[in-house]
């Protein structure tokens, strides 16, 4: 009931958004939406927000953790994966759980402009998972301008959250995200001729099988397994060194309590954890009406990053992660 009532909540987002197509070193493109200029906060942090699964600057946790920064009085932007957002992309890849390149070129490329302002990351679900694995794979040499970071939702285990999807209520949860997922697909193999079967496309009801066919082929997997187990951020969390908060429910049914890292938290100086037994997926509503919910868990994330924002020193320089020129165009 919660991962319900909060997808279907209020998607009243922040207005006047600024939308930016960038230029991947591919020559494929991200696009982000920008917070409104504010002249009076011109030194204000910025919040970069990564959606999860098929979502975009409109899923309504996006809206709710933008309202969240704006009434701190913080910049934000929206960083939409490829392929999402409602625009096609130009590369045969799209996007995945694993794929963490964009994320690391956006991010040099918002120091490379801006070098003085701090930069807080927060992922929703799939977009958890891309910054977790980010954060561990980088470790020590995440760039100083990354002040802290919150994944809400995080599958930990895509193995485990996949399956989960595809037994649990007769797979709805898997049918529901595939009404975007396979027609997107087809229209992949339309632009880029043989590399996808049309016809096993359409017949995918699971993750499993969209996973083997369409996720992992086109992204240097050899099959769904290899993918999921790759991909899954809870084997980086230990290699993590920034503040990092990590929100899930027990409850959740996409991600079950039982994968929720207990150990890896009371392991690290860096992360902490807030588990509650409530709260579904990406969730955590905690009253409100039914069309404006109020949620829980986008205010313990800025309330967590103003705590490392209020304690951060002044930046020096420091190389960003991966090392990339980060001085392409928009599109």
């Amino acid at each position: 009931m919660q991962t319900v009532l909060a997808s279907m909540g209020s998607r009243r987002h922040v207005r006047q958004l600024r939308l930016e197509r960038w230029r991947m070193p591919d020559g494929d493109f991200v696009r982000l939406h920008f917070a409104p200029r504010q002249p009076e906060q011109p030194a204000a942090p910025l919040v970069l927000l990564l959606h999860g699964l098929e979502g975009s600057r409109e899923s309504a946790y996006v809206g709710s953790m933008m309202r969240a920064a704006q009434r701190a009085n913080w910049n934000f932007a929206v960083l939409e994966f490829r392929s999402c957002g409602g625009e096609a992309n130009r590369a045969r890849r799209t996007y995945h759980s694993g794929e963490t390149s964009d994320l690391g070129f956006v991010l040099e490329r918002l120091i490379a402009q801006e070098p003085q302002r701090a930069i807080h990351l927060v992922g929703f679900s799939l977009g958890g998972n891309v910054l977790l694995k980010w954060l561990g794979e980088c470790g020590a040499l995440v760039p100083e301008q990354v002040v802290s970071a919150a994944a809400v939702s995080a599958p930990f285990d895509l193995e485990v959250a996949a399956k989960q999807c595809d037994e649990r209520y007769r797979g709805l949860i898997a049918k529901h995200f595939l009404k975007t997922l396979v027609p997107k697909a087809i229209a992949k193999g339309q632009q880029f001729q043989g590399i996808l079967d049309a016809k096993a496309v359409r017949r995918c009801r699971t993750f499993e099988a969209f996973d083997g066919i369409v996720t992992a082929p086109l992204h240097g997997f050899r099959d769904a397994l290899h993918y999921w187990r790759s991909s899954s951020c809870a084997q980086f969390l230990a290699s993590i060194e920034r503040p990092t908060l990590l929100i899930g429910a027990v409850d959740d049914p996409l991600v079950p309590g039982r994968v929720l890292p207990h150990d890896e938290v009371a392991r690290s100086r860096f992360l902490t954890a807030l588990f509650p037994s409530r709260g579904g997926h990406c969730g955590f509503v905690t009253g409100g009406l039914p069309w404006r919910p109020r949620r829980w868990a986008e205010d313990q994330v800025q309330r967590f990053f103003a705590l490392h924002e209020a304690a951060r020193r002044p930046f020096a320089t420091s190389s960003p992660c991966p090392s990339r020129a980060a001085t392409s165009p928009q599109v």
